[in-house]
């Protein structure tokens, strides 16, 4: 069954390449689509479209259809082109031809774009609790390891004195950020399309207004031409979101799979945790921090893709639109595992302790012993050039005692200050 079909029979080939995978991603739409239904419905019947026992029976199925989905029971069996002719099918099956008046003044162009609103809406929240977990963590971390010192890098070259507690902060701080733009994302799902219809509204006297509220919009998109424009900003607009956050993810990862390394040996997972090698037997690879690093690098090529797919269409509906709800959805899925994942493994780190009192770390602390010569009256050049003739004639005498307190470094985390940024930006 296809909504748009009249008398004739579309070719089999056509229909396989036009529906694609609408029926395995719809499954993630079913229980919008009928949310959306029921406040069309409601809507209907307070216009006097229809009667208030004839969207009774109505909201009655589409309750009962929702649930289904809720439990993951909703099917779309191959005969039906995707989850709208679905759920139209079974109120004619139930309500005979009552079930055929719930498309009167809407279009399915209409129904993705609600269902796909409703979607994000949530999903954005779910990725946002899965970030303020992440982030908790990590402070947590931070505080606990505040006085476990490792060498920073620039350049992969040892420059100056870091901490486990700097370094778990410091991404803790970085997922800020990524939430501002999540909350962005939010903003701009979280205005109601329906009502627009192919694009250009209809004659119906719907109350755009009241399918807003029901269904829990802060606003609505009041020109039915943007609404139907807003189909690929969504999605791209989520999508950017998504990458930023999965560029921090993909950036620690980085991080351990470096520290794991026998070159460093600053962290250790139990085994459990990690893999073996087929020939090797010593081996403990980090392979989840790899997928990790691997999966969100590309999640970071998701904007761009849609961005693609957008360029240079028209205003109204197009059909290659709806390629982009497999990739966000697949992308969502994606960035919610590695998530879970972090949260998962982080729990079980091992620090390693005293790393700084390793010989070969011994530069790490050359700014902080000329900033020492620096308070004592020489200028900074001078102390500069100084520190570089001890060390290139072996003089250099390491100040190991270390002494950072403005705020954000070592001697000064700022987590009160950070925990409360992130509350804010959670709302």
């Amino acid at each position: 069954m296809k909504i748009w079909q009249k008398n004739q029979v579309l070719d089999e080939k056509i229909d396989h390449f036009t529906v694609g995978k609408d029926r395995e991603y719809d499954l993630y739409l079913a229980a919008y689509d009928c949310q959306a239904s029921i406040a069309h419905a409601q809507m209907l019947a307070k216009t006097g479209v229809l009667t208030v026992e004839e969207a009774d029976q109505l909201i009655g199925v589409l309750k009962d259809l929702k649930s289904k989905a809720d439990k993951g029971n909703f099917i779309i069996e191959a005969e039906f082109e995707d989850i709208h002719s679905k759920i139209e099918y079974v109120l004619i099956q139930k309500l005979g031809d009552l079930g055929k008046k719930i498309h009167t003044a809407r279009s399915r162009n209409d129904q993705v774009l609600v269902a796909l609103h409703l979607y994000l809406k949530e999903e954005i929240k779910t990725i946002k609790g899965l970030t303020l977990n992440f982030f908790n963590l990590l402070m947590d971390l931070a505080d606990q390891h505040k006085d476990h010192f490792l060498p920073g890098y620039t350049h992969f070259q040892v420059a100056m004195p870091s901490s486990f507690g700097l370094w778990f902060s410091a991404y803790a701080e970085s997922l800020i950020d990524d939430v501002i733009l999540l909350n962005a994302a939010h903003q701009i799902v979280d205005q109601n399309p329906l009502g627009s219809a192919a694009g250009f509204g209809s004659s119906f006297p719907i109350d755009r207004r009241a399918t807003t509220e029901s269904l829990n919009f802060s606003d609505l998109k009041y020109n039915v031409i943007a609404a139907q424009m807003s189909r690929g900003k969504a999605e791209k607009t989520t999508a950017t979101a998504i990458a930023a956050l999965a560029a921090t993810l993909s950036k620690m990862s980085m991080d351990i799979c470096l520290y794991m390394g026998q070159e460093h040996n600053f962290i250790s997972f139990p085994e459990e945790l990690t893999t073996g090698s087929s020939i090797m037997p010593h081996k403990k690879n980090p392979d989840v921090f790899e997928l990790i690093r691997g999966k969100c690098n590309l999640l970071q090529g998701l904007p761009n893709q849609l961005a693609l797919l957008m360029t240079n269409l028209p205003s109204g509906y197009h059909r290659e639109m709806q390629l982009a709800k497999g990739p966000v959805i697949e992308a969502i899925n994606e960035l919610k595992s590695c998530l879970d994942l972090f949260v998962f493994t982080l729990q079980k780190i091992s620090v390693k302790e005293n790393i700084l009192d390793d010989p070969k770390y011994q530069y790490v602390f050359s700014v902080d012993t000329l900033n020492e010569w620096v308070k004592q009256g020489i200028p900074f050049r001078d102390a500069y050039k100084k520190m570089g003739n001890d060390i290139a004639k072996q003089k250099y005498i390491p100040k190991k005692t270390l002494d950072h307190t403005h705020l954000g470094s070592l001697g000064n985390l700022a987590l009160q200050e950070i925990d409360l940024k992130m509350k804010k930006a959670m709302g």
